[in-house]
Parts: structure tokens; sequence; C-alpha cells
């Protein structure tokens, strides 16, 4: 493998963790082209939905181009910070070819939480948020019981296959439907406190606020992409939750 072959290798697994874990456009523009610097090589990157294109132009004039496809499959704020700093180091200290890949090969095998940590967390945060948006102690703990359990559907949905709006609507089917039945097991609760709580572990406010960022600096492609698939999935989790109190309130 020459040279060229070797830096775009590098910078295009670098930008393929961070857009797929969630970054922003102009984040992986940005780093692709530091690493591509680094090695004393200009790197023209243009990241759109789905993938990225890159051409590397090497100090004697000669060019590689290449382009790798990266869907994002989460939000994972840990890989996209160690990929900055990688980045950092290299723009330092540039490696050699072997031990920088070694190392974005760690990064990508990175430990993800834990199924009961992720739970947990997505059962605070729906506790939190009801409470906070005026709920009683007893709709925040209905809507960590909603949270938890809507995660973990969701996560057994995620790998059946299914396609990400069926999967939104799913989800606030269960929201709606669990908010209601918690209410009438349970006299003390309110369930439009307890679904505005729990309905936040499925709003993407990453992707809605990249949307923007990426609008902000220029890069109307992604940016389009990303607020429009923002406002796709709040489209079809309204589906789901309105589905469930339509049909709910008349059989609770």
């Amino acid at each position: 493998m020459g040279k060229m072959e070797e830096i775009s290798e590098l910078a295009l697994t670098a930008g393929e963790i961070l857009l797929a874990n969630g970054a922003e456009a102009y984040r992986v523009e940005e780093t692709v082209a530091t690493i591509c610097r680094a090695y004393g090589c200009r790197g023209e990157c243009l990241t759109v939905p789905g993938g990225i294109l890159l051409e590397v132009k090497g100090e004697t004039g000669e060019k590689y181009a290449q382009m790798c496809k990266a869907e994002q499959k989460h939000v994972d704020l840990y890989r996209i910070e160690l990929i900055n700093a990688f980045s950092r180091r290299m723009a330092r200290h540039p490696l050699p070819f072997e031990e920088a890949k070694a190392q974005l090969e760690e990064i990508q095998r990175a430990p993800n939480f834990t199924l009961p940590v992720r739970t947990a967390a997505a059962a605070m945060t729906g506790g939190v948020y009801a409470v906070f948006f005026g709920g009683s102690l007893w709709d925040g703990a209905a809507a960590m019981l909603v949270c938890a359990f809507t995660y973990l559907v969701m996560e057994w949905v995620g790998r059946l296959g299914f396609f990400q709006f069926l999967e939104y609507v799913f989800g606030g089917l269960i929201i709606g439907g669990g908010s209601l039945l918690v209410q009438s097991l349970l006299g003390g609760v309110e369930a439009n406190s307890t679904i505005t709580g729990a309905i936040m572990i499925l709003i993407p406010g990453v992707v809605l606020t990249n949307g923007i960022k990426d609008i902000l600096y220029g890069n109307f492609s992604a940016g389009v992409a990303r607020f429009s698939e923002a406002l796709v999935i709040i489209i079809a989790i309204s589906m789901g939750v309105g589905v469930a109190l339509i049909v709910g309130r008349g059989w609770l």
C-alpha cells in the first residue's frame, strides 16, 4: 500500500467512526483534513448523508480519491471524544501507519455501556423530565417504569431489522399506552406528565442540533438531511403516542 492510500485509509477510518457515532459533518471534515495535513498532504473531504468522499493531494501534485459508506448507528460521545483526541495527537506528532491504524481499531473496539446501565439511564432521564415539566414524584416514578420498559422493547425491536420510522411509531405507542395503563392502575399518576417525561428518551435532540449546526457551518446537504431526519422521527413518535391516546382512552 502506498503512502497516499495509507493516509486516505487512516483519515477515512477516523471520519467513519465520527459519522457513525453521531458527529457533525463539519467535525468529520475538519478531522479528516487534520489527519491529512499531519502527513504533509492536503485532504479535500465532503461529507454526505450516508458516506464520506475524500481526495488526498500529495506534495508533488499526485492525487488519490476514495470514499466510504458510514451510516449513523447511534450517538456515542465517548468515541467522538476519543477520535478528537486522536486527531489532536496526530497534528502534534504523526504516528507510523501501523501504530495509528492500531489506535483507530482500538477505538472501534471500545466497550459500550451495558444494557442494564443504558436502561437505568433511560429510566432516570424520563423520571427527571417528568418532574421537571411539572409532574409529581409519582409521575416521575411512573415515567421511569415506562421508560425502562420502552427502552428494552426498542432494543429488541431494533435487532429485528425494522426500518427507523416504524421503530419510533412503536416506541410512541408503548409510551402512550404504558402511561395510560399506569394511570388506570395507580390513581395518583397523571398520564400526560408521564408521557411528557418518558417521550424525552426518544426525541432526537442530538440529531436535530447537529443538523442545525451543519446548516450554520454551510454544509446544507448534510444539515438539511439530518434536520429532516429529526422531524420525521418526531412525527413518528407523535403518531405512536396519538394512536395510543385515541385508542387507550376509550378502553381504560
